[in-house]
Parts: structure tokens; sequence; C-alpha cells
């Protein structure tokens, strides 16, 4: 009976774990559509509660970390188990770096609302977060069912994610090229369109760790990366405000 309640025990650290990757992610999935609704509505109060609500998130991704650490040392796991927490631990930290991302955002939105207004490009941008936050959402769907046909699915709808990104930047370089005086306000919308980029490759990661969460192997096709504008040296050099950034 005693072994039988260690392993009760131990399941139920096992759940709650989960529980927390899950409650992360939903915060998570809360402060992207909370970054680009206040970009679009130019809602400096809402950017304020994305880049407060952060801190919440580094918290959990702590707790989590502790939890998953303390775990493997007191309960020597078997190799499923152990699956479980690794990827635990990834996974939360793909989730507070999306969280960083949003966080970004919303401090260069407040930036943005002592510049010109270009047109069309926050709608844009607000289409490319809602995908990633699709993509996020099945990506934890995806992980509670262990689902890798849904993972896999996921991973390679990043691609549409990164052909995004390229099209918006080229319409900045447009925009620039057209009136210099957008070119402050380009470069800040430039950079929060990377951010979102990345949001989606942390997402595609997740993804990612529950194939090898299934299965015990990463997936073997190599990602598709679609996002050209890297090697481009337009823009290099040009961030003019770092300080508030950190891509």
């Amino acid at each position: 009976m005693s072994d039988l309640h260690i392993v009760s025990q131990f399941q139920r650290e096992l759940d709650a774990i989960k529980a927390k990757i899950i409650k992360m992610g939903g915060l998570v999935e809360a402060s992207i559509v909370g970054a680009s609704a206040s970009l679009y509505n130019r809602d400096a109060e809402l950017a304020e509660q994305v880049r407060a609500a952060d801190a919440a998130i580094d918290a959990l991704e702590q707790q989590i970390n502790d939890e998953a650490a303390r775990v493997i040392a007191l309960r020597s796991p078997n190799a499923e188990d152990l699956r479980l927490l690794l990827t635990v631990i990834k996974v939360s930290g793909n989730l507070e770096r999306i969280a960083d991302y949003s966080k970004n955002i919303a401090k260069r939105t407040r930036v943005l609302l002592e510049l010109r207004s270009i047109e069309g490009s926050p709608a844009a941008l607000r289409r490319m977060a809602r995908e990633v936050e699709l993509m996020l959402g099945d990506a934890l769907n995806a992980y509670v069912q262990q689902d890798q046909a849904l993972a896999l699915a996921v991973i390679e709808r990043d691609e549409a994610v990164d052909q995004i990104y390229n099209t918006l930047f080229r319409e900045f370089l447009t925009f620039m090229m057209e009136d210099p005086r957008n070119i402050t306000a380009c470069m800040h919308l430039h950079f929060i369109a990377k951010n979102i980029e990345r949001m989606g490759d942390h997402v595609t990661s997740i993804a990612e760790q529950v194939v090898f969460y299934a299965s015990g192997e990463k997936p073997t096709d190599e990602r598709t990366k679609a996002d050209i504008t890297s090697s481009d040296a337009t823009l290099s050099g040009m961030n003019p405000t770092r300080s508030i950034g950190a891509e």
C-alpha cells in the first residue's frame, strides 16, 4: 500500500506541474491578445497592463522549473516521466519568451502613440498576432492530448507567419522610402512584426517538444524558415530605441 501511495503522490505532483503549464499558457495567450489589441486600438492603459502582467508569468515559470527539478531529484522518474519533466522545463521557457515579446510590443506601442500613424499596419500586425495566438492554443492542446499530428501541423503553420512578416517588412521599407517622416514609426512597427515572428518560432519549439514528449524523438524533418529578411542588411543598425526592446 505504501508503494501505491508513493506512485499516487508522484502522479499528483506531475499533474500539478502540467496544470501550471496550462495556466501559464493561458496567461501568455492573454498577453498576445492584449499586446495586439493595445497596438490596434492605440490603448496605452492596456499596453501597461500587458507589461505589468509579465511578472506573474515570470514567477510561474520559476515555480514550474523549481517543482520539476525537485521531482527529478527526489523521484528518480522513469524515461517517460523524465521526458515529461524535461519538456515542461523547455515549454515553460518558450512561454516565458513569448510573453517577453508581448511585453516588448506593449513598450513600443506606448512610443507609437506619440508618432504618426501608418495606415493599415496595426490591423496587419493584429492578424499576424492572431495567427500566432491560434498556433499557441493548438500547441497547448497538442501538449495536453499528446497529439503528434496536431503538433506537426502547428510546426508547418510557422511558415505562413514568416511569409506575413516578409510582406510587412517590404511594406515598411516602401513607407519609409516614400516619406522620411515615416521612418521612426515604421522602424518600431518592423520590430513589433519581428517580435511576433519570433513568437511563432517559440510556439513551433513548443510543438517540437510535444512530439518529443509523445514519441521520445524530435521531428525528423528540418523545419522550413521562410523569414528571408535576416540576411538583408537594409535595417541593420537602424533600431532607434534599442533600450526599450529586447529582440
